[in-house]
């Protein structure tokens, strides 16, 4: 399992004009069962992406991510091995 934090290295007003397509892209990682949570940092200087699987196919998903491309963050995955979960969270630990 893996928690990557993005980190916006431009302006917020070039990062809104390229969401549209960012929300697709997470859409389709969500559609592939790349993800398994996602959304902004509090306050708003990046995000935060749960995923599973293996890295090679997360940082393939990641170079398609449109703030990629677009060179509008900076990306760290933390890869973890969760031992324990809440109830209701079990699938996590699979």
């Amino acid at each position: 399992m893996f928690i990557v934090s993005l980190s916006y290295k431009v302006s917020i007003d070039q990062v809104e004009a390229h969401l549209e397509g960012h929300i697709a892209w997470l859409k389709s990682a969500y559609q592939r069962q790349i993800l398994l949570a996602s959304g902004r940092k509090v306050p708003r200087t990046g995000g935060v992406l749960l995923a599973r699987g293996d890295r090679a196919t997360l940082e393939a998903c990641l170079a398609e991510d449109p703030f990629k491309i677009h060179d509008l963050a900076d990306y760290e995955i933390v890869e973890f091995e969760p031992s324990l979960a809440a109830p209701g969270l079990e699938g996590l630990l699979e």
